[in-house]
């Protein structure tokens, strides 16, 4: 049990949630590109909402968890 846990350790999951937030930034920006045709405003303003959201969790995870991890050796 102990070596599946150092395997799969929280800073794994956390790449692997990191990972699938800019796969889904990714694809709401290109279905943000692709509504501006359609040209229906609700459905624009959603897409670019999510695709900031994504990217922005995509990056603020890992480093607020770095700087926790850093908080921790510290003390």
């Amino acid at each position: 049990m102990n070596n599946f846990s150092t395997l799969m350790g929280t800073g794994n999951w956390l790449g692997i949630l990191s990972t699938i937030l800019f796969i889904l930034g990714f694809y709401f920006t290109l279905t943000f590109f692709q509504s501006l045709k359609s040209g229906d405003v609700r459905i624009i303003r959603q897409n670019k909402l999510a695709a900031v959201i994504s990217i922005a969790l995509g990056f603020l995870i890992p480093a607020i968890y770095n700087l926790y991890m850093i908080n921790k050796m510290m003390q």
